[in-house]
């Protein structure tokens, strides 16, 4: 295979998997360090390099799932509280072998406007996912607004923000063919 052919597949074949597909086999600290290399690698104008993470493993990953729950418990109206989102927000961590946390941290110049570095973390964990996605390694970015509000417990520093939670594991289960509603045709103008 080409070089051409070899990132088709793997674009083609990323998906998001979840928690609950996950099996316990630990992914190595190499991988993950790869991982995040691969991250490092995102677009990013002016070279501000937005892009944070903070990598939860091990225990570390139980006092994450007491954080979100315990915050959602605390600031979700009793009509709309969910025992089952709930008890995602306490289980899930454990049930992936790493997390990381994305997180973003503004320019203090500004040279930039906020969304260009919003969209070069989103390019970063577009990374993490294709990497993932060769090594066979479910993930899977959550969004959760409990974790939007961590700032203590993920240790942010001034200027930083969290974007989300990017999940982990290994899986057994047949990952599912890809599809789109509409085709690229339907999506692009061509104007010569």
């Amino acid at each position: 295979m080409n070089k051409v052919e070899i990132i088709r597949e793997v674009i083609k074949t990323r998906r998001s998997i979840f928690p609950s597909s996950y099996n316990r086999k630990k992914i190595s600290k190499e991988i993950i360090q790869e991982i995040l290399e691969s991250a490092n690698w995102a677009p990013t104008h002016k070279y501000t390099e937005p892009w944070r993470f903070r990598v939860i493993r091990g225990d570390a990953r139980a006092r994450l799932g007491a954080v979100l729950s315990g915050w959602y418990k605390e600031n979700v109206a009793e009509e709309k509280f969910s025992a089952i989102k709930f008890n995602k927000l306490k289980n899930n961590p454990q049930k992936a072998s790493c997390l990381i946390a994305v997180c973003m941290k503004r320019d203090p110049k500004e040279s930039v406007p906020e969304w260009e570095e919003i969209a070069s973390v989103a390019m970063a964990v577009q990374n993490m996912y294709l990497t993932c996605t060769a090594h066979d390694i479910g993930s899977y970015w959550s969004s959760t607004k409990a974790i939007l509000k961590q700032n203590d417990f993920l240790q942010l520093e001034e200027g930083e923000r969290c974007l989300g939670l990017f999940f982990m594991g290994y899986t057994d289960i047949q990952i599912p063919e890809g599809k789109r509603e509409t085709t690229i045709e339907e999506k692009v103008v061509w104007m010569e």
